[in-house]
């Protein structure tokens, strides 16, 4: 049986990833910074928390690190601790600098201490790209608008660098938006699915929302940690971009979102400029050609596709279909 611990296991992609390795045979280790303070209602509603071991590992503390390792001993690590909010980025750039290119940093250097064969994803993000005249690609280079974005550019290029230096099985996935119930409100397509429930089933608010020009990639997240996975199955270590290839306005989210839940958006929805970000992708656009080769990836499941299972989960009558 194959052991993974997962770094940020309490998040949405952790949950997601926990389910798929739990299912595969894996014995999978769950790490949170306190674990015994810790609720992982996520691992329960993914119905998978009494089958993940819970450990308390701080990624931002070498010796932390070391310690889980030497105490588990898996065969794979997830990175995918950090602060993972590109708006909350402006506001605390110094934690979201140090929890995710310092945390990748530990990880790798534990690693190479240890010397063991442990073959390690990091989770990357196409917000490092920056806006791009065509789809990103792996060659395509990094030019991020924010902190969030420099912090995962950083930390790719910590991955890189260790598995050049030193033979290191470490690569990155380089997701883009990927979605799900699963997400809390302060993103902004779960507080925009949220918020058409809530006025469909007759609350009064009005939702307001920053620039809805911008252009992303949106993906479903079971769908991508299905990707991180394959990367660790393959011969040798290399970087992926992960998305679906189509990119859409957030104006597009914000009306099939209101329209699944019944309603028209512009009557319900107001534009608020003090929400802008100081610097912000116009567009983000992905070429996931690479993954689709090599790792037999696509994503399965569309925008629409998304927004009606974001929506279909969303709390009715005071119960959510995710209870």
């Amino acid at each position: 049986m194959k052991k993974a611990l997962i770094c940020g296991v309490t998040g949405q992609d952790g949950a997601y990833l926990s389910k798929l390795l739990v299912d595969k045979g894996y014995e999978v280790y769950g790490a949170s910074r306190d674990a015994q303070a810790t609720s992982f209602a996520n691992l329960t509603a993914t119905g998978v928390r009494e089958r993940v071991r819970a450990t308390s590992v701080n990624v931002t503390d070498f010796r932390s690190v070391l310690q889980a390792l030497e105490r588990i001993r898996p065969d794979e690590i997830y990175n995918l601790a950090g602060q993972s909010s590109v708006g909350l980025s402006f506001e605390q750039p110094v934690e979201t600098l140090e929890s995710i290119s310092l945390g990748t940093l530990n990880l790798l250097e534990a690693i190479r201490f240890t010397g063991r064969p442990i073959r390690f994803y990091n989770a990357g993000s196409g917000e490092s790209y920056g806006n791009c005249d065509a789809p990103a690609d792996e060659s395509t280079p990094f030019r991020p608008r924010s902190p969030y974005a420099v912090a995962k550019a950083a930390a790719y290029w910590e991955v890189a660098n260790y598995r050049e230096a030193y033979g290191l099985f470490a690569c990155t996935g380089i997701l883009f938006n990927h979605e799900s119930p699963l997400r809390p409100e302060r993103f902004v397509t779960r507080k925009i699915v949220a918020a058409a429930a809530r006025i469909a089933r007759g609350s009064k608010e009005k939702l307001r929302l920053g620039n809805v020009r911008i252009l992303r990639d949106w993906g479903w997240a079971p769908d991508y940690v299905d990707a991180m996975w394959r990367m660790l199955q393959q011969p040798a270590p290399e970087d992926y971009v992960v998305a679906t290839g189509v990119s859409h306005s957030l104006e597009h989210f914000v009306d099939l979102a209101f329209r699944e839940a019944g309603l028209q958006w512009r009557d319900h929805v107001v534009i608020d400029e003090t929400l802008y970000r100081p610097t912000d992708l116009d567009y983000g656009r992905a070429d996931p050609t690479k993954a689709a080769k090599a790792l037999g990836w696509t994503a399965r499941h569309g925008l629409a596709d998304v927004v009606r299972l974001m929506v279909s989960a969303e709390p009715r009558d005071g119960r959510s279909a995710l209870a």
